[in-house]
């Protein structure tokens, strides 16, 4: 939720159509099925496109590699048995108000994040940070945000992967493995939402530096959203009031989840 003293800012956010949606998903079906066959396997796919096309063909035309790869696309999806636009357009958008709603993804229903998906301002990215706030970024993806995740951890980033594309989000969800503090994105969000377990992991002057960089990559305006943190038994774990001392200068509001974790928002000036 955004501060009474700000004003609520319209979406600009440019949606996609559902044609478009539908597209997007048969090819994202399509390549995945590529990528599990061998080379014989293709070639034996492109192999019967052809001598399809030549037998379906009347006149004479000549098999261009274009024409070829679009019935090797065509066979696959018969294979799979890919539904039909009106079939698919049903089903998504139950999925997709599911999605949107945050108990989905068990974030709180009252979490801020709910507003902040609906208030800010399309123009930028949503930058999500760590394992524990993978959760908001199926939200806001869901909510039509380009979203970047990034973690440390390979195994972590291709788990996010993974279920960004089975929940059919992962046209405009990117995930990659970046060294927190050595490292910082080409990205310029607009919302940012920071795992403090994540971070806390890292050294001091680690830390400093990537929150350094991610506060001077944020545009104005932009918004920085801190988890609240679950203690481990195991390890020393930050809370977000402790990262608090690199916003000099935000407007920095303070809340609790249901459980009584604090998180902290900050709105950069």
């Amino acid at each position: 939720m955004l501060t009474a003293s700000q004003p609520r800012r319209r979406p600009s956010r440019r949606q996609r159509s559902l044609r478009q949606e539908y597209e997007e998903f048969l090819l994202e079906r399509i390549e995945e099925f590529k990528q599990q066959l061998s080379r014989e396997e293709l070639l034996a796919i492109a192999d019967e496109a052809v001598y399809e096309l030549e037998v379906d063909t009347r006149e004479q035309l000549v098999l261009t590699e274009v024409l070829v790869l679009e019935h090797v696309d065509r066979l696959i999806s018969r294979r799979l048995n890919l539904p039909s636009f009106r079939r698919w357009k049903d089903k998504h958008r139950k999925l997709r108000h599911a999605q949107q709603e945050p108990t989905h993804w068990g974030l709180d229903s009252d979490t801020p994040l709910a507003g902040l998906a609906e208030e800010l301002d399309g123009e930028g990215d949503a930058l999500v940070v760590g394992v524990a706030a993978a959760p908001a970024a199926y939200f806001l993806s869901a909510h039509e945000w380009p979203v970047v995740f990034i973690d440390q951890e390979l195994a972590v980033v291709e788990s996010v992967e993974t279920r960004a594309a089975a929940e059919a989000l992962a046209s405009r969800f990117h995930a990659l493995v970046v060294g927190l503090g050595t490292w910082f994105p080409p990205v310029h969000p607009a919302l940012t939402v920071l795992d403090p377990v994540t971070l806390s992991r890292l050294d001091a002057p680690a830390r400093g530096k990537f929150l350094d960089s991610l506060i001077a990559a944020t545009r104005g305006g932009g918004v920085h959203f801190i988890l609240p943190a679950h203690q481990s038994p195991n390890e020393l774990t930050l809370g977000p009031e402790t990262l608090t001392s690199h916003y000099t200068g935000w407007h920095v509001e303070r809340g609790h989840s249901r459980a009584g974790l604090r998180w902290i928002l900050a709105v950069k000036g």
